[in-house]
């Protein structure tokens, strides 16, 4: 359990030895685009962390956002971490003044919002990823991508596999695809090693499937089980495996890796333990559908292991972390929405 955000990161930032190992062996700097984002801090600190236990001083991890709050960055360079201040959307903005590296995490994306402006989710999501791949062509990218990327599936299925088809519905979904094509035809065309990671869902606390749901049954609100199966991750996880995909990268055909956890959960059962955790009966609404965005992430699992955190734990911190009234982000997953509206 947690007493506070400072714990939360702390275990964020806490390396496995897979991970020092791994990072032991990067060549070049670590740039992460995208680093003020909801994980791109703790991933930040968390490669600082491997990297120095791996006796890698020489590697810098440089950590890029625009960075209107200043303190988190500057929590970040009191980790070790490098900020640089910059907007990649700047339409002035010239990336050759952003660092060399060897390896880059991509972590830039516009998801809510986009229904209702389209050509700004395909121009962060689909457009600046070709200046970025460009830029870093000799590089190692791990880009981050969705598992919205695949169609509905029926909930028996145990969710797409990375050799399924994909079926984008909506411009976010369609846009993180184009996403996926651009630094894929880098790896095609340039050489660009690229690792592709569709990820769905990350779970911190702050925010996530489990937050949603864990607030409306504390609060005594109906929670809608229409969308009745989701996949989740710890995020802690999550980053571990984005920063050790960097090796697995490769040219010519892109490596593309399902991220999320091993369980079709059901929202229906995730509500009743977290009844069960406030002493409530949980208010449900709707009936589940027989489809539902999910992922297979075998490959993954059978790669970097399994989750380290498993689902009734991560319920049972969810649980403890609004007893004793900690922050939440305000920012909903929207898991429950099937057109692809955002």
């Amino acid at each position: 359990m947690f007493t506070d955000e400072a714990a939360l990161e702390e275990r964020l930032a806490t390396p496995s030895p897979a991970l020092v190992a791994d990072l032991g062996r990067l060549e070049g700097d670590l740039l992460v685009l995208g680093a003020g984002g909801k994980m791109g801090p703790s991933l930040c600190r968390l490669a600082r962390r491997a990297l120095d236990a791996a006796d890698r001083q020489d590697v810098t991890v440089y950590a890029v956002s625009r960075w209107s709050d200043r303190s988190a960055a500057d929590e970040l360079e009191a980790a070790g971490v490098s900020t640089v201040a910059f907007d990649l959307m700047d339409p002035a903005a010239d990336l050759a003044e952003l660092p060399d590296a060897g390896n880059v995490v991509f972590m830039v994306g516009a998801k809510f919002g986009s229904a209702g402006a389209p050509s700004h989710a395909w121009a962060v999501n689909a457009a600046m990823p070709d200046r970025v791949a460009r830029r870093w062509s000799g590089a190692r990218i791990a880009a981050f991508s969705t598992g919205n990327v695949y169609p509905l599936v029926p909930v028996a299925s145990g969710g797409c596999t990375e050799s399924d088809p994909v079926g984008p519905v909506g411009e976010y979904a369609m846009s993180c695809l184009g996403r996926e094509r651009i630094f894929g035809h880098a790896a095609l065309t340039r050489g660009t090693r690229v690792a592709n990671i569709r990820l769905n869902y990350a779970v911190d606390l702050r925010y996530g499937v489990l937050a949603d749901i864990a607030h409306r049954v504390q609060a005594g609100e109906p929670v809608d089980v229409t969308t009745g199966h989701a996949n989740v991750v710890w995020q802690g996880y999550a980053n571990e495996v984005a920063l050790r995909s960097l090796l697995h990268a490769t040219d010519g055909e892109a490596f593309t890796l399902n991220l999320t956890g091993p369980e079709t959960a059901s929202v229906r059962r995730i509500a009743q333990w977290f009844g069960e955790e406030f002493g409530k009966e949980p208010v449900l609404a709707g009936e589940e559908a027989p489809t539902a965005l999910l992922s297979d992430a075998s490959r993954c699992h059978a790669l970097f292991g399994y989750p380290d955190v498993a689902l009734r734990t991560l319920v049972e911190w969810q649980a403890d972390w609004l007893r004793r009234g900690l922050p939440l982000s305000g920012k909903p997953t929207k898991f429950q929405v099937r057109d692809g509206r955002f």
